[in-house]
Parts: structure tokens; C-alpha cells; sequence
């Protein structure tokens, strides 16, 4: 195999793919990316089983072939080669020969022939929605999921498909986010779990652009995302998801208005006082057109006010400030509107067409005087 192609080029595929190259395996050739230049285009490929990303680069083919090369050795070769073209050629004992300007690399590659190619899905149920608003959707609920293995539907996130709304869902067992999209067509009934991390590698390699769709189609085990000239393929989470509907209560009895700037920026300020591992609430002592935010730890003690539009009683109630200040960093809206019945109860953040829903249960806590 011979291929030549623009370090940028290169760089970007291998950096794309990169993010499906596991960690740690005992299979050494899922270590690899694979380089398969045998059908007129090239493409680049790595697989950790669990998910698999595909993508097709520019650039000129020689003489066709196909190549695993280590993924670590390759990627840090290529990022500190030249900026120029590199040609990259292999010979039939896989021995690669890696050239840019002056500079020269042989390593030792595996046959192609043992790499796990991604399965093949067939593409006939899907939906389509823009790079920029998979990226935001992602954004504003991957923060909620849990980040270990003790429930795994928790570390995945629920996507919801009825006619033409995409509702997507995390929890982690102490909140709870949900975003609505509407979509430009319509679609029949589909309920999945996607894990956190492919949502995650998906969202670092979208472009975010307003005018660049993604296709996503399903199947029983699997999801794929389709864009620019990538391909990501991963395993869904099987298990059925949480009834959430059933937490998901309209009863308030207190309503608060209030500016989200001064909220997050207050709430930020009060985490100064609190030392890594040390579980201090925020305490929200909400009047009539005030609300009290205190904060008292062995560092020290705060409290700032804030003016509020209320409807309904006063209420003292306290939550983990950072379960607070994720929600509130990925709300877009000037102004949010707080839903809170007693000081046991959910808080909910929403806007009025639902379109988000931020459920955040509170803490105990001891009055600050």
C-alpha cells in the first residue's frame, strides 16, 4: 500500500477515530487503527467492540492495501511530523515507512485481515437532526449521568422518538435532566439507551454546525450517527429505562423568578468556602420578593441577596451546590422560573414549553444562622 495525504488531513482522521481505541484490551489489534486503502477512498477505522468510528480522508492512492498500525505509536508520529504532505507505505512483512519534508519513521504494522470491521447496520430507520443541536442536546444532559457502573442504564442516556419530538434523558439518582427537540419530519414510536460515552466522543467530533445534518439510525442492539464523511457505530444499553413520568410532578407550591446569572454567579462564589469532598449545601431562603443564599462551612460563612419575583409560600431549602450550577451553566435563557413545593421535595427548572426540565432533589441541611 502507498498512499500520500496532507498532514491536516491525516492529523483530523486519526484524531477522530482515536476516540474508539480502548484504553486497555487483551486484544492487542483493537490497539490499532486501521488504514484501508483498497476501494478507492481512504479510510480510517478503530473498533473497541463496544464502539466504532469510521471516517474517510483526502488524499492520493499509489498503490492499494490495507494496514493496522498502533494507535498511540501512529497518532503521536503523525502530530509531530512536518506540515507537508506525508506518504505513507507499506510492504508485504507490514512494515510501514511514514515520510513528511525530511523526516522518516519505520514501524511494524499487523495485517488488516485480523482488525473487527464495524458490524454492518442497515440504515432504513432513522432520523435527522443538525450538528448543532445533537452537540447542545448532548451539552445540556450528559452532565446528569452517573459515572459508574453499579446501574448501568444510568450511565447511558434515554432517547425518545414520538412523531416529530426527540425527548432526551439523564439521572443519576439525585437529578434529573430532560431536553425536547422538535424534529422537521415526522417518525414512528422508538425508545433506546445510548451510553454516556458515546454521546461524548459523538458530541468532541461534530462540528456544531447550524447547516450540517446528522443521520441516526437504530436497530434492537445498536445506534449509528452518520455526518460529514464519519461513521459512529456503538452498542445500546439494553434494560428498560426509568418510568420517569412518575417523578415528574406540576404541583408547587412556591414559584421563583429569577435572573440566572446572579443565581449561578452567587452559588459559584459560596463554593469558594467549600473544600474538595466536603458536602455543604447552598441554603435558599426564599421570601417574598427576596431570596437569601447562604452558604457556612469550617472555611468560613457567605450569604448574598437576590431580588426575585415569588408566587406562593416562603420556603428554606438547600441543595448540592454543583448539581445546582450544572444545571444552571447549560440553561441559555436570561431569566429561569424555579418550581419547588417543601423542603424534601424536587426543585424543577423549566421553561414554559418544557422544552428543558432540570429535576434537582435537596439536601439536608442545618439553619445557618
Amino acid at each position: 500500500m502507498k498512499i500520500v495525504c496532507s498532514k491536516a488531513d491525516l492529523l483530523s482522521g486519526v484524531q477522530t477515530v482515536s476516540k474508539a481505541v480502548p484504553s486497555k484490551t487483551t486484544m492487542s489489534i483493537l490497539e490499532c487503527i486501521l488504514i484501508d486503502a483498497t476501494n478507492g477512498q481512504i479510510k480510517l477505522t478503530a473498533n473497541d467492540m463496544e464502539i466504532g468510528i469510521e471516517t474517510i480522508i483526502e488524499g492520493d492512492i499509489v498503490e492499494k492495501g490495507i494496514i493496522a498500525l498502533e494507535a498511540k505509536v501512529f497518532s503521536d508520529i503523525v502530530r509531530k511530523l512536518p506540515d507537508s504532505d506525508i506518504t505513507l507505505e507499506t510492504d508485504s512483512n507490514y512494515k510501514t515507512t511514514i515520510t513528511s519534508d525530511k523526516a522518516k519513521f519505520n514501524i511494524i504494522g499487523k495485517s488488516g485481515e485480523d482488525f473487527s470491521y464495524l458490524p454492518e447496520i442497515e440504515k432504513n430507520d432513522g432520523i435527522v437532526v443538525s450538528q448543532f443541536t445533537l452537540k447542545e442536546v448532548v451539552r445540556q444532559t450528559i452532565f446528569s449521568i452517573a459515572d459508574n457502573d453499579n446501574n448501568k442504564l444510568m450511565t447511558g442516556e434515554l432517547f425518545e422518538i414520538k412523531e416529530n419530538e426527540l425527548k432526551v434523558v439523564s439521572l443519576d439518582g439525585h437529578r434529573i435532566s430532560i431536553r425536547k427537540i422538535q424534529l422537521k419530519n415526522s417518525y414512528d414510536y422508538k425508545k433506546v439507551v445510548v451510553p454516556g460515552k458515546t454521546l461524548n466522543e459523538v458530541s468532541k467530533i461534530l462540528s456544531g454546525d447550524t447547516d450540517k445534518d446528522v443521520n441516526i439510525f437504530f436497530t434492537d442492539k445498536h445506534i449509528v450517527f452518520e455526518f460529514d464523511r464519519t461513521i459512529v457505530v456503538s452498542r445500546l444499553i439494553e434494560g428498560e429505562y426509568f418510568r420517569i413520568e412518575q417523578m415528574l410532578s406540576s404541583d408547587y407550591e412556591t414559584k421563583v423568578h429569577i435572573n440566572k446569572k446572579e443565581l449561578l454567579d452567587c452559588i459559584d462564589r459560596a463554593t469558594l468556602l467549600v473544600k474538595e469532598g466536603d458536602k455543604k449545601p447552598i441554603i435558599m431562603d426564599i421570601t417574598d420578593d427576596n431570596m437569601e443564599l447562604k452558604m457556612n462551612s469550617i472555611v468560613g460563612s457567605m450569604d448574598e441577596n437576590i431580588e426575585i419575583n415569588k408566587t406562593g409560600k416562603d420556603l428554606m431549602i438547600g441543595f448540592n451546590p454543583k448539581f445546582m450550577i450544572d444545571a444552571l451553566r447549560v440553561i441559555d435563557d436570561e431569566d429561569i422560573t424555579m418550581y419547588l413545593v417543601n423542603p424534601k421535595a424536587p426543585c424543577f427548572i423549566k421553561n414554559e414549553k418544557e422544552s428543558y426540565i432540570y429535576l434537582i432533589l435537596p439536601v439536608n441541611f442545618t439553619t445557618v444562622s
